[in-house]
């Protein structure tokens, strides 16, 4: 059941983003934005993360997501699975309207929210596991949210980097409410993993994003 959510999900991906591709109208209408959400199209807080900014974007979030998902799918299960990944979507998403709610002309696109959170979970539930073959998956998290921390202080792209922080945040925090004996058994990793989280509030707080 896991594996087919997870096909799922990366079907409606490609079908939903090479439809934005192909019609600016369809991918205006259900991109992130700002304004528009305020004004009451919240189906934009979901539809959004279906969406990309180009073909490498799309490549990237769908093969990072096939990479961690197996990983929460073995450990959680399928539903435990879509929770993460829509939660952390949703997440994403509120956290950016947190950080950009009074810029009406703001927009982002990706499921970086979402694949975010399964990132996060993955590493919490795996430390042990190496990207590459080589790069622990805990260094990976974290530098992968300081390339984020890059991308929304650059502003220079129409990717949702502020949603990866979300969506790691939501994938954290479920992760851990799902199962609270990582604060003992991964105690250490735990700390590491929130670091990244912490620095984005400092930032925030002090105006620098």
């Amino acid at each position: 059941m896991g594996d087919l959510f997870l096909w799922a999900l990366i079907i409606a991906n490609v079908l939903v983003s090479f439809k934005g591709f192909n019609d600016a109208l369809f991918y205006r209408k259900y991109l992130f934005h700002v304004g528009s959400i305020r004004a009451g199209e919240q189906v934009r807080m979901i539809s959004s993360g279906f969406l990309h900014a180009d073909e490498i974007h799309l490549a990237f979030n769908m093969i990072t997501l096939y990479s961690f998902a197996p990983i929460v799918i073995t450990f959680l299960g399928g539903w435990s699975f879509l929770l993460i990944y829509f939660g952390s979507l949703i997440f994403g998403n509120l956290l950016t309207m947190v950080i950009h709610g009074n810029n009406y002309s703001y927009s982002a696109v990706g499921a970086s929210g979402a694949v975010t959170g399964i990132i996060y979970a993955a590493i919490l539930l795996f430390p042990q596991m190496q990207i590459y073959g080589f790069i622990p998956g805990y260094v990976f998290g974290v530098l992968y949210l300081l390339y984020s921390i890059y991308g929304m202080r650059a502003k220079n792209d129409n990717i949702g980097h502020t949603a990866h922080f979300g969506g790691a945040i939501g994938g954290y925090a479920i992760t851990l409410l799902k199962e609270p004996i990582l604060f003992q058994t991964n105690t250490q990793l735990v700390i590491v993993l929130a670091i990244p989280i912490i620095i984005l509030f400092v930032m925030a707080k002090q105006g620098k994003l």
